[in-house]
């Protein structure tokens, strides 16, 4: 999505999960910088509090299926099936299909109700084969003005996306690189909640789980 203004999109899949997507919340508080998280909708059933503070903080989120299912591998009927399970905890209009693959029919369906979001630039920081330094240059070398730069807040992206995150934000800024997240202007789908209505919900969910803890 190039602004001519060297303008970069940050985006993380498959969580929110404990301590992985804290740790990134503090990264990315600490440089002031927006991006954009796509939740599986078990996750945010799992852990409302930390998908809570994602929204606290001011970051986009977006729909990544309720149980990241492949969509080549899944009928049409659950796949979608699936997608509107997730979207009755996740109050957007973004959708990014785990794996990037989907059936042509299961795109048509959904093309009108949601923005499909894919990427340019991925880290694979979800590859325990190769190192922070090389998902660090799996993103400075391939990176451009509108670059979509996917890496996941996940258990087997740990090492690598805490390592190589701060320093892609760091080199970026120093090359005049600003960072947005990724928004929607177009009406949420029906069945998705108002934000502000499922924000006050999320934020009881939390409460209760401080309470008890």
């Amino acid at each position: 999505m190039p602004t001519g203004e060297k303008t970069v999109y940050l985006t993380f899949d498959d969580g929110p999960i404990p301590t992985v997507t804290f740790a990134i919340l503090d990264i990315l508080k600490e440089r002031g910088i927006k991006a954009t998280f796509f939740c599986v909708g078990d996750n945010v059933v799992k852990h409302p509090e930390i998908f809570c503070q994602i929204l606290e903080q001011g970051h986009a989120v977006g729909n990544h299926t309720h149980n990241h299912l492949h969509g080549m591998k899944t009928s049409n009927a659950d796949y979608i099936s699936n997608i509107q399970k997730a979207a009755q905890h996740i109050n957007s209009r973004l959708f990014r299909p785990p794996y990037g693959l989907m059936k042509g029919k299961q795109y048509k369906t959904i093309i009108n109700q949601y923005d499909i979001i894919m990427w340019d630039v991925i880290s694979c920081d979800y590859d325990p084969d190769i190192s922070p330094e090389k998902c660090f240059q799996n993103v400075v070398d391939f990176v451009r003005d509108g670059s979509i730069i996917t890496f996941h807040d996940s258990i087997k992206s740990e090492k690598n996306v805490l390592t190589a995150l701060p320093r892609v934000i760091d080199y970026l800024l120093s090359q005049g690189y600003s960072f947005r997240k990724i928004t929607s202007q177009a009406p949420l789908p029906e069945k998705v909640k108002k934000p502000d209505e499922h924000f006050k919900q999320l934020q009881k969910s939390t409460e209760k789980i401080r309470k008890s803890a």
